[in-house]
């Protein structure tokens, strides 16, 4: 598809918050904002005038989240909206007050969860990594597309991970949801794989149905967030906790390969952004190219067929919403 990005950038001028557009006027969403990733993304929206939707699985952890971003910029025009991922009813009543407020400028799909020890299912019956990592964020964007398209510059931002070119390199089409031989990281390496095909084939489906939705992707290395330290229910392997403080950076820097693929007026249909240092994994944002697994576009399609099966939810409808 014309416009994607595929090889390695060079490094030029490092990017920075201070590259942020205005953000005035515009409206965003952004998944899992109370902590890490997600509350640096929201911040730095909001910091730049942004209107930014914070979710969070509870009341507690979102309106704490509101009050720190708050606390740091005072006139922020920020609130909290409850969304389970792992739920496809959450994301179904999340989308219907989203969209019933109107026009939505950016979405962030940024939340997940990471390495779970012990298989565990969602209440749709899918593997929980597999579940709020790919299916929540598949569904919840094809369901705010048409508060999307009413925007004049819609953008749609996934938030991936080196592991999807680490581990288990495909998707397993054959047991997606690990019935069989779970394996904790293979599963969440085949998640983030996921969500860099659904961040490619959105972009395909989009150019076909003649729409103009921008869908990048970004992953923010080796960043010091509570999904890298602790999860659910995981602690730190010996390798990671000596790695740590060496080659990792901060939240607030492995925000920024995110809020360049969120905010840039330059990024590409299809752009990957990633730290640039160490193997990706800490420093300053740049353009990556895809890795091999996420260009099969065959592997894409299937994916997303599947996906809107299980979901059922479908692009078509979604944006026949809007015809």
């Amino acid at each position: 598809m014309a416009g994607y990005f595929e090889s390695e950038g060079d490094c030029m001028a490092k990017w920075s918050v201070k590259d942020i557009p205005s953000q005035v006027g515009t409206v965003a969403v952004v998944t899992g904002a109370n902590s890490g990733i997600g509350w640096n993304t929201a911040l730095e929206l909001a910091q730049a005038g942004g209107e930014v939707v914070m979710t969070a699985r509870t009341a507690a952890k979102g309106q704490d989240a509101v009050e720190r971003v708050r606390r740091e910029v005072p006139q922020a025009k920020v609130r909290y909206e409850q969304l389970d991922l792992a739920s496809l009813r959450s994301v179904r009543e999340f989308a219907k007050r989203v969209s019933s407020g109107g026009r939505l400028d950016l979405l962030v799909n940024n939340a997940g969860v990471m390495r779970i020890p012990v298989r565990q299912e969602t209440e749709d019956g899918f593997e929980m990594q597999m579940g709020t990592n790919f299916m929540g964020p598949f569904a919840l964007t094809l369901l705010l597309m048409p508060a999307l398209l009413k925007s004049d510059a819609p953008r749609v931002t996934t938030v991936s991970s080196g592991a999807a070119d680490m581990g288990l390199k495909r998707i397993r089409f054959e047991d997606m949801q690990w019935k069989q031989g779970y394996k904790p990281w293979n599963a969440y390496c085949q998640s983030k794989l996921a969500d860099l095909m659904l961040m490619t084939e959105l972009g395909r489906r989009s150019e076909a149905a003649g729409k103009r939705v921008l869908s990048n992707a970004a992953h923010p290395g080796f960043a010091r967030t509570n999904l890298q330290t602790s999860g659910v229910g995981r602690e730190l392997t010996p390798v990671e906790s000596f790695l740590m403080p060496f080659m990792s950076h901060d939240a607030a820097h492995g925000a920024l390969p995110t809020l360049q693929a969120a905010t840039d007026k330059n990024a590409a249909q299809g752009s990957y952004y990633a730290p640039e240092d160490f193997f990706h994994l800490k420093g300053d944002p740049v353009l990556i190219g895809l890795p091999k697994p996420a260009r099969d576009g065959g592997a894409a399609r299937r994916l997303w067929d599947a996906a809107e099966e299980m979901t059922g939810v479908r692009l078509v409808d979604t944006m026949l919403v809007t015809a």
